[in-house]
């Protein structure tokens, strides 16, 4: 039997729709819980690229690990009101052994009160030279609080120059004394309010999608099951 032009197109649509979801739909909970209920499935989740940027990305991956959830990622605890604002990377260690890393060169500054988090201002965004960028660093202590941060930047530390590369601490579990979480980082690109300082990092839309920094598809829309540096990190 023929199929009408209508009909033609409606499949088209369905099949198209179809491909949406399935791109939208990058990896289930259920990885990050066999993350932690069955270690030796680890090594096939683990995002190998870290120690160098992936091809024409001017960050590092700032620790190795499974990357859990996205930036924009909807997923428990977050929802499409509160979506993440970074990526959860996820460190196959023990508390205080996975070390962090500088994403880039920068200016590394930790508010007296943080004991977990340092953040490092970019005067120049490398994708976008006209304006200013952050990259924030967080979960770096245990569940006392007690700091992983690298002795090199104590509480108080204002610009201080680091390179890419550089050691800031190790990945922990401190979730600002509301109880513990997984060992993991969490990074995420901060905007500049446009008068020298960092917004709040909390909101995701003061936050800028990693993937064209780090050269892998980590934007909960579109991401890879596992991120592995790409030639095309950015959702169609």
């Amino acid at each position: 039997m023929q199929l009408t032009r209508r009909r033609v197109g409606l499949l088209a649509v369905g099949v198209a729709c179809l491909g949406l979801l399935a791109w939208q739909q990058p990896r289930t909970s259920q990885d990050l819980i066999s993350w932690f209920t069955q270690p030796d499935t680890r090594p096939e989740l683990v995002t190998q690229a870290h120690l160098e940027p992936c091809p024409r990305a001017p960050f590092i991956l700032p620790s190795p690990g499974f990357i859990g959830l996205f930036w924009g990622d909807t997923r428990r605890p977050y929802s499409r009101a509160h979506k993440h604002s970074g990526i959860d990377i996820f460190g196959d260690g023990e508390i205080g052994d996975v070390p962090v890393f500088a994403a880039f060169d920068g200016y590394l500054t930790r508010l007296p009160g943080w004991k977990s988090a340092v953040i490092i201002r970019h005067p120049q965004d490398p994708l976008d030279p006209s304006r200013q960028i952050w990259t924030y660093y967080a979960h770096m202590a245990d569940e006392g609080g007690n700091s992983f941060i690298a002795e090199a930047f104590p509480p108080g530390s204002v610009e201080a120059p680091v390179a890419q590369g550089t050691l800031l601490g190790y990945q922990g579990v401190y979730n600002g004394g509301n109880g513990q979480i997984g060992l993991h980082l969490h990074f995420s690109i901060v905007r500049d309010d446009s008068g020298g300082r960092f917004l709040n990092e909390t909101n995701a839309n003061n936050t800028l999608d990693p993937s064209p920094y780090l050269g892998m598809r980590l934007n909960y829309a579109c991401a890879d099951g596992v991120p592995q540096c790409t030639s095309n990190p950015r959702c169609p």
